[in-house]
């Protein structure tokens, strides 16, 4: 007699709100296949409902998360990278499926995410010395100019580089001290949702960052509306004219810094610069008298 065959267990993925995995308030998930078109595993299909308790959650913790020190931001992404480098096995599995890469290749794009990781951790306490000033006034006074973070941003990630693409958008946010609420890749939300595992095991205060699956009809025009958003990254909707400026119209209501969606996606593995960092910054001057 033949030893019965053994039945996998298949996942279904959850959402990432406020460093807990809800199910989607909808109930409803979905099916992710992977690059040959094979069933991999559920994901949840996040609704209008999950986006405004992802903003919520965001906001609660933008206080704690801005009044950390740089140097302190710049430790917890770098534990992040650490447990990333941890869970390799996963990521390139995770990568091999949603992209149809090879395990070299997969290990390479991995190699890359987290060294991109690891260069925004350097920068938490550097760039407030690049964007900052002190300015020559005609008058008896200090005039101190200092960058701060916008508050709370919607990022909708990029549909192709499922990793890379993901921390380049994601880690820029955060090291300046925003708050996050990620909208990750449609049909490529395997490595999302593993890096929402690593956040969630590592020191990262939960809130900082939220990761919703599914639809983004269903979760970006809320987003792009919701009046306690204060950022939209629009750069998931490359190469979608029409889309984008119906969303930066949403975003007009309470004058939200957008980072318009570029004509095609980009090429992640170049320089990345600074402009994400400082696009999600407000700039604030202060006036003191001189001997006071």
């Amino acid at each position: 007699m033949s030893p019965t065959a053994r039945v996998d267990v298949r996942k279904t993925y959850k959402l990432y709100v406020g460093g807990q995995f809800p199910r989607s308030e909808s109930g409803h998930s979905y099916v992710v296949d992977d690059a040959r078109g094979k069933f991999v595993a559920n994901a949840a299909l996040a609704s209008r409902k999950d986006a405004r308790d992802a903003v919520q959650a965001a906001r609660a913790a933008f206080g704690g998360w801005s009044g950390k020190t740089a140097y302190n931001r710049s430790q917890i992404l770098y534990r992040v990278a650490e447990v990333m480098e941890d869970r390799r096995p996963q990521f390139v599995e995770a990568l091999r499926q949603s992209e149809g890469l090879t395990p070299t290749q997969a290990g390479k794009a991995l190699d890359t995410s987290i060294d991109r990781l690891v260069w925004y951790a350097g920068w938490a306490d550097k760039i407030t010395q690049v964007t900052g000033n002190a300015n020559p006034v005609a008058g008896p006074f200090f005039n101190i100019s200092t960058p701060e973070p916008t508050g709370v941003v919607a990022v909708v990630a990029p549909q192709q580089s499922s990793l890379l693409g993901l921390i380049s958008v994601v880690a820029p946010v955060v090291v300046t001290g925003n708050t996050a609420i990620v909208l990750a890749s449609p049909e490529r939300p395997l490595p999302a949702v593993t890096f929402s595992e690593v956040l969630a095991t590592s020191d990262m205060p939960g809130g900082v960052v939220n990761i919703l699956t599914g639809k983004l009809s269903n979760t970006a025009p809320t987003l792009a509306a919701h009046m306690d958003v204060n950022g939209l990254d629009l750069t998931g909707y490359a190469g979608d004219a029409e889309q984008s400026r119906l969303l930066e119209e949403a975003a007009a209501d309470n004058l939200k810094r957008v980072l318009r969606a570029p004509d095609t996606e980009p090429d992640w593995s170049l320089d990345p610069g600074l402009e994400r960092m400082t696009t999600f910054l407000e700039t604030k001057t202060v006036w003191h008298p001189i001997g006071v």
